[in-house]
């Protein structure tokens, strides 16, 4: 049989075929730049991840998993057609990559100001997920947002494609509390924000919504959101 692996490796090398890369956990962070949300909001949210990404429970958790290591993507978007891979797939494993990951983030200026497709910005994590080049025990969609999809696909149908296809979409409902009035029927919808998250966007293995009443409260939030999903990797439960 090593003549076999030894002439198997030989093809592998010939052909240029490379073997995807493990890693506990891949995820992609889908954020709403939409006009909800002013630019001091989408300040306090880049600080959030910042904050998250560089936790040292994170980190702990992330280096505690089989491997050692998760894929991160950063997605932003607003209307149909506004869209936009940010940060393209970064590996962390320790406070060096995480840094990393997250001054690109931070660096990055925003991409867009219009209406909200929640349903496009999955549709991408959806593609950035099938091409990442990872083999992941896990995918996960992380979406972040303050107001309902108005714009584009029905989500639902996205979030059952990405349920067929073994992928955990999680939420982050952001509830404004100061509306415009034109935008309050989409920020607070009937029943809530949290529950239209739950009935229309979240779905998969393990999937949850986490709620916070203010953007100042993100980063806490998004470090209880990244504990919770890096220890279902071993099926432990944070929240």
């Amino acid at each position: 049989m090593r003549w076999v692996f030894a002439f198997l490796l030989m093809l592998t090398s010939a052909w240029g075929v490379r073997a995807a890369e493990g890693v506990d956990l891949a995820l992609v962070l889908v954020t709403d730049v939409s006009r909800s949300v002013h630019d001091g909001e989408f300040a306090l949210m880049k600080d959030g991840y910042t904050s998250a990404f560089n936790d040292a429970d994170v980190l702990k958790a992330i280096r505690g998993g089989a491997l050692g290591r998760i894929a991160v993507s950063y997605v932003e978007f607003a209307g149909s057609s506004e869209v936009r891979t940010v940060v393209n797939w970064t590996v962390i494993s320790d406070a060096a990559s995480a840094a990393a990951f997250t001054k690109k983030l931070q660096a990055a200026p925003r991409s867009f100001w219009g209406r909200t497709s929640i349903s496009a910005g999955m549709a991408l994590a959806l593609r950035n997920l099938a091409s990442s080049g990872y083999e992941a025990q896990r995918q996960v969609i992380d979406v972040c947002g303050d107001g309902t999809n108005n714009a584009g696909r029905d989500v639902t149908e996205v979030r059952d494609e990405a349920v067929e296809r073994g992928i955990t979409i999680n939420g982050l409902a952001i509830i404004n509390e100061r509306p415009m009035s034109w935008a309050q029927a989409h920020t607070q919808p009937e029943g809530g924000l949290d529950t239209w998250y739950r009935e229309n966007v979240i779905g998969g293995p393990g999937s949850f919504v986490l709620t916070i009443r203010d953007f100042r409260s993100f980063g806490e939030a998004m470090r209880k959101k990244l504990l919770n999903e890096i220890a279902s990797n071993s099926g432990r439960e944070t929240l």
